[in-house]
């Protein structure tokens, strides 16, 4: 079996409003295998990026962690480390390629500056060793390290800055990188040569990684397993290829049947009506009932729970219980 490299356990995410608190992110257990990459979608504000940002420990006020545990094995739950070492954690074994470069890059620092500062941050006796790991990632990650090196961020390019964002996340050759969705400011080129070099990276150094998304195309180039969220919940989890073959959840169904075709009729695609709820609190039943065509009565009251299968497959819904019954009798 496959080592697992993190485990989140029963994760809870509030936000408080003036109707109650938000519940983003709802009992969430999720396993990542050391080596493959996890891919986390569904539509935006379902939590996606909560839980990267949980996974850090570094959820933004005024939002908290209410319950869960986050196991790094190896290293142990980082929401019960120090301050400092979670520090000294984030980064050196986990970090992150942010959505938009300009979260990841001060703009008043040239890059080498920046790279010098995280050398300091965490401690390097010797931060030119770290300029120079940062010139050979430069090179991997098809960027002229002169050039880049010398630059503040806003003479590059946004493809170049999302290079560079990605080279900061790989200088302390973390275990684990995620990341929150990094072609979404991109043009289609820009997007796919920062995808090439992704799997690049994830070849050549054994990274194991979460990509979180919204665009189902990126997800069947990248990841090896799929976990799809709704309304702050995991509602099926399945390898990629089977997600994309056979998926079981009717909302994982939604989004696929979404996509526009590239073959075939053009109008093929079709829309999800509706919109998610806001879940305030603990909100009973299944939460995507409303927009569910195959509702039954259940799904008012009793909330589906994530039950294997098939091999490697989990799903969250009462009809693919009582089809999977009725095919065993």
């Amino acid at each position: 079996m496959s080592e697992v490299a993190v485990e989140v356990d029963d994760l809870i995410v509030e936000f408080p409003t003036e109707e109650g608190s938000v519940r983003a992110v709802d009992r969430v257990n999720l396993q990542l295998e050391r080596g493959k990459i996890l891919g986390l979608i569904g539509e935006s504000g379902c939590g996606k990026t909560t839980v990267a940002h949980a996974m850090l420990n570094a959820v933004a006020e005024p939002g908290r962690i209410v319950r869960g545990r986050i196991h790094y094995t190896g290293h142990g739950n980082l929401l019960t480390m120090s301050d400092e070492t979670q520090r000294l954690f984030r980064w050196r074994h986990v970090s992150v390629v942010f959505q938009a470069s300009q979260n990841t890059l001060n703009p008043l620092q040239r890059i080498e500056a920046q790279i010098r500062e995280l050398a300091r941050a965490h401690r390097i006796a010797n931060p030119n060793a770290l300029v120079g790991r940062a010139r050979e990632l430069c090179g991997r990650l098809r960027l002229e390290s002169d050039r880049v090196l010398t630059a503040y961020p806003h003479q590059l390019s946004g493809g170049m800055r999302q290079r560079v964002g990605i080279m900061l996340a790989l200088l302390l050759q973390p275990e684990i990188i995620l990341f929150d969705e990094p072609t979404t400011a991109l043009d289609s080129l820009s997007q796919e040569s920062v995808l090439q070099i992704i799997k690049q990276v994830h070849v050549d150094e054994g990274i194991t990684g979460v990509f979180i998304t919204h665009d189902l195309g990126i997800v069947a180039e990248v990841a090896d397993l799929v976990a799809v969220m709704y309304a702050g919940r995991i509602v099926e989890v399945a390898p990629a290829a089977t997600l994309f073959r056979a998926p079981r959840h009717p909302y994982s169904r939604a989004l696929l049947d979404a996509l526009p075709r590239l073959t075939g009729d053009p109008h093929a695609a079709k829309g999800l009506p509706g919109a998610p709820p806001k879940v305030v609190g603990e909100m009973a039943g299944c939460l995507f009932r409303d927009r569910c065509p195959f509702q039954m009565a259940q799904c008012m009251t009793v909330e589906p729970v994530l039950t294997p299968v098939d091999a490697g497959h989990q799903v969250a819904c009462f009809r693919v219980s009582e089809e999977d019954a009725r095919a065993s009798v």
